[in-house]
């Protein structure tokens, strides 16, 4: 599945404006199978984390949003996706959990998104007691961006991939480049470094039509 996900992701061409995660099923993703870690040697275990440490990090360098559409379960590593992601939209009866710390695996690595996605003090919360949270803690919290009645997740996706899908795509891979490299910054470095692609922006065909037509309207 890791595979899958990351080929997924990594085969983003030139047309593509978004990429979409979901499943098929009531569960969205329940994590590593823990009966493989178990029987992995030293170095099969540190394979699997390996490749979960690459899917996380080519949804960030995705040139194009990912989003996460949850209909259901997402614990462990699958919360981690949800929290890596950039977009994600669940349905009200969707819930998300961390309970590794119940079979005494911490979930370390899905801490790591989950802790830069919701208050510190909700991480911990789900991470030190493995309790899950409901569709609407997890909107309320951040970590999910959109929620919806189950029969209306389809449609919910539609328009958000038409959202994207309507503004030019190298803006879209600007954007969230500059997004992700300021967030940390400290507040003048941030606004400094997000002046400097602003000036770029406007180089930007699509920005310069854009505000053409806009200003023709006027």
């Amino acid at each position: 599945m890791l595979d899958e996900l990351l080929n997924h992701v990594k085969s983003t061409s030139e047309e593509n404006r978004i990429v979409v995660i979901r499943s098929s099923g009531s569960v969205f993703s329940a994590g590593h199978d823990l009966k493989e870690l178990v029987d992995s040697d030293i170095q099969g275990k540190a394979a699997v984390f390996e490749k979960c440490e690459a899917l996380m990090k080519a949804i960030r360098l995705a040139p194009v949003p990912v989003l996460a559409a949850i209909d259901g379960l997402a614990t462990a590593a699958g919360c981690q996706i949800v929290a890596t992601c950039d977009l994600a939209v669940a349905t009200r009866n969707s819930k998300f959990a961390t309970p590794g710390v119940k079979v005494g695996l911490f979930c370390s690595t899905p801490g790591v998104p989950l802790a830069r996605s919701v208050p510190r003090k909700v991480a911990a919360d789900m991470l030190f007691t493995g309790q899950p949270i409901t569709a609407e803690e997890a909107l309320r919290s951040g970590l999910v961006s959109r929620v919806v009645r189950k029969e209306a997740l389809d449609d919910c996706i539609n328009e958000i991939v038409s959202d994207v899908c309507g503004v030019d795509r190298s803006v879209i891979s600007l954007g969230k480049k500059a997004f992700y490299e300021q967030i940390n910054l400290p507040e003048d470095e941030a606004l400094s470094k997000s002046s400097c692609v602003m000036l770029t922006n406007l180089e930007y065909n699509a920005a310069q039509d854009g505000i053409a037509k806009f200003l023709k309207r006027k």
